[in-house]
């Protein structure tokens, strides 16, 4: 697989901690079921991502593992548009953390920001391990295992791409200077005719000498189109451009995601910690239970006291849910106490019950064939795994290991 097509892949992945509520669905599932039409999406779920906190209580994994694979189908991730996998069951990731953890610095590990502020949130757990530390090594490796140019990620997760990033240059740097190696690359634009090779050289001049991006991005569009190179000899070009050697783990680029708007019963950020959270498939009768007892305006005591919906949390889910005409009849009936609380609250429960309806649908057929779902998994394990082992073979002849 070339540099150039890594941009078209994605590689995205969830711990699992339980069944999934509607915060993970508008942060991050249906994200991704709008980027499996968009690129080659790999999911995978990041069971050895959860040991690095719950290592002393692993009972739960299992469960939550299936039960969550449901959740992404149900919520419309389709097996058929991307590869869905379980990190455990994918073991170069292990080997390939191991690998990368030759080269990195103990020091990049220890000022990733979410280091410090995950010691300090889990106060309670002993996470003075090697597994937490090596936490974001293991996440670089998942993403540079399948040479993924694009990773979805929220704001807070951008240094964990940074990491990502810092890595492939250093691996790159030492191991991408194969003997021969201008030799090799001067061979391979000859290799694309008289015509192209001096477009090459010009781009390339272009870029070294006056850093030009423009010229940069259209040698990139030029080697994909070549056909009489080899993928080796596109690689060698695509850093030989650069000045480098060759580029054998491409660098990935955040792909950032709109922050999940999606508040909690409380009014803060739906989240399992804050017990604040409605299921992705809860059924209709909890969904209005919950929202009927959510709390309002405090001042709003009486039925006929005029509210403030700016200081109500339900307001907050009017707004991820009702159109302007429903938000503008919130606005003006609960200032003008015209609308009870439990009237404000009906459309949020009828949207929910709704948005839920064929999340239901889907969840059913799978909870009622573990097998399909088990099958679905075997398949993208497989899909993952030779995807995996090409970026290994690659790795290990670059690092000397490559006489097995």
């Amino acid at each position: 697989m070339s540099s150039v097509d890594s941009q078209q892949r994605v590689l995205s992945g969830m711990r699992p901690t339980g069944k999934l509520h509607l915060g993970h669905y508008h942060g991050v599932l249906k994200n991704w079921v709008k980027l499996q039409h968009e690129f080659e999406c790999f999911f995978f779920v990041a069971d050895w991502h959860a040991l690095t906190t719950n290592y002393d209580d692993p009972s739960m994994i299992e469960s939550s593992v299936w039960d969550m694979v449901i959740d992404w189908l149900a919520a419309g991730v389709n097996p058929g548009s991307a590869t869905l996998f379980i990190q455990s069951r994918v073991p170069e990731h292990a080997e390939l953390h191991l690998l990368l953890s030759m080269i990195t610095p103990l020091g990049w590990l220890e000022r990733v920001p979410t280091y410090k502020d995950q010691i300090e949130k889990l106060r309670e757990k002993d996470l003075a391990t090697y597994g937490f530390l090596g936490y974001p090594l293991l996440q670089s490796a998942d993403i540079l295992m399948y040479r993924a140019g694009r990773v979805p990620v929220g704001a807070d997760q951008v240094s964990h791409i940074e990491i990502t990033r810092e890595l492939a240059r250093r691996f790159n740097h030492i191991y991408g200077r194969e003997p021969g190696f201008e030799a090799q690359a001067e061979g391979a634009i000859v290799k694309m005719g008289k015509k192209n090779a001096k477009l090459y050289r010009a781009l390339k001049r272009r870029y070294q000498e006056e850093g030009d991006m423009e010229a940069l991005e259209t040698a990139r569009a030029l080697l994909k189109e070549q056909q009489n190179i080899s993928l080796g000899d596109r690689e060698r070009l695509y850093g030989y451009i650069e000045g480098g050697g060759k580029i054998i783990l491409p660098e990935p680029q955040a792909l950032l995601t709109p922050e999940s708007k999606m508040p909690g019963l409380d009014g803060h950020k739906m989240s399992k910690s804050y017990n604040n959270t409605i299921g992705l498939r809860e059924d209709p009768d909890t969904v209005a239970q919950k929202i009927r007892t959510m709390q309002t305006d405090p001042q709003r005591v009486r039925r006929t006291d005029p509210g403030e919906p700016e200081k109500c949390p339900v307001w907050d889910l009017h707004k991820v849910y009702s159109d302007d005409d429903v938000q503008q009849w919130v606005q003006t009936g609960c200032r003008s106490a015209g609308i009870g609380c439990l009237d404000c609250k009906k459309p949020i429960i009828d949207a929910i019950v709704e948005e839920q309806k064929p999340i239901h649908e889907r969840a059913r057929e799978y909870e009622s064939n573990p097998d399909l779902v088990r099958s679905i998994i075997d398949e993208g394990c497989e899909q993952a795994r030779d995807a995996a082992r090409d970026t290994l073979d690659e790795v290990r002849s670059a690092m000397g290991l490559g006489y097995r």
